[in-house]
């Protein structure tokens, strides 16, 4: 099997060329490309058509929205990681609507890029701390005004709910055991449990049922 080829937008040169080194030294993962704006990144879709973007959102000629969006349209299975100093929420919810499932900030960048890298290609959803507490805060329901219950609820739990709703929005189960503070198996009894009720047998078939049913929230 063929590593996974990795295409890089960034307009900083020492950025991106520290970017492309860490793709390089990992014998697993293989560089495909870089460029330094929106018109280049098209291009190198295009020409490459790589398995994995890392882009940044402030490019000299545009957004990297632009490019989440034409990877979404034209390599479904084209993952997408922002790499960007906009840490504000509006920045973070543009760019998951627009189809990336990782989101890392240049300041607080890990040190196992590589590693980030492939956990992304694996299934997984890479996103700094503090992104994940502000959509944890965002998502969470409020005290206040709890939800009112969907006409045919087969009965799920709000931990159920909440589990199925945190992996709506691409999260892993490992980053959902970490958002809501409790082990992996927890999560995956939650899992387990809402199959059973939903009467369903995947993670697709789960979060179709739930949504027609009205449990989870755009």
């Amino acid at each position: 099997m063929q590593p996974p080829r990795i295409g890089i937008v960034e307009d900083n040169e020492a950025f991106r060329q520290a970017l492309a080194q860490a793709i390089e030294a990992d014998t697993g993962l293989q560089l495909a490309g870089s460029a330094a704006d929106v018109r280049g990144g098209m291009a190198l879709l295009a020409r490459e058509r790589p398995d994995v973007l890392l882009v940044d959102l402030g490019l000299p000629d545009g957004s990297g929205l632009a490019l989440i969006r034409e990877a979404a349209r034209t390599l479904p299975d084209c993952d997408v990681m922002v790499i960007t100093v906009f840490g504000d929420e509006r920045h973070v919810l543009e760019s998951i609507e627009a189809g990336a499932t990782g989101y890392l900030l240049k300041t607080g960048l890990p040190l196992d890029l590589s590693a980030q890298v492939r956990a992304l290609r694996e299934g997984g959803s890479p996103i700094s701390p503090v992104i994940a507490r502000r959509l944890l805060t965002r998502l969470a329901p409020s005290p206040s005004s709890p939800p009112e219950p969907a006409a045919g609820d087969p009965g799920l739990s709000q931990r159920e709910i909440d589990v199925l709703q945190y992996a709506a929005k691409g999260f892993s189960y490992d980053e959902i055991a970490g958002l809501l503070d409790v082990t992996r198996h927890t999560v995956m009894t939650y899992v387990k449990r809402s199959y059973r009720k939903l009467q369903v047998h995947s993670r697709t078939e789960a979060l179709h049922e739930a949504r027609l049913l009205g449990l989870l929230r755009d």
